[in-house]
């Protein structure tokens, strides 16, 4: 996918994800995470590190050189992208007490994403 469809996308989902409230943790969650990755693959294919047709999808997938090379030159967005993922299997998946505050902290993550990608 071209960086100009992941940056649609991504402002899409956030737009969306702006009329949850917060007892909708669940889609909180993972709409950070999909805007996420959008903002990710978009800075990384700005960046000319990730051809088009090499999307992350999950870092959790990734082969582990690749996600390396990643984090070399986007350390602090693949961190914020890792910490949103680390919150799905406990609060989208699972039933781990303190989800609204998981999906709190899964909007400051996005909005960290979405402000750096933007500004590469």
């Amino acid at each position: 996918m071209n960086p100009e469809r992941h940056r649609y996308l991504a402002q899409r989902i956030e737009k969306s994800v702006a009329h949850c409230s917060e007892q909708d943790w669940e889609i909180t969650i993972e709409a950070a995470m999909l805007a996420g990755t959008h903002w990710a693959n978009y800075a990384l294919h700005r960046r000319g590190v990730s051809a088009e047709n090499e999307d992350i999808i999950h870092t959790s997938m990734m082969v582990v050189n690749t996600l390396r090379k990643y984090k070399i030159v986007e350390p602090e967005l693949l961190r914020a992208l890792d910490e949103i993922e680390e919150l799905r299997p406990l609060h989208v998946r699972g039933d781990a007490a303190g989800s609204r505050e998981a999906a709190r902290r899964a909007r400051a993550l996005l909005e960290q994403i979405s402000l750096h990608a933007q500004r590469v």
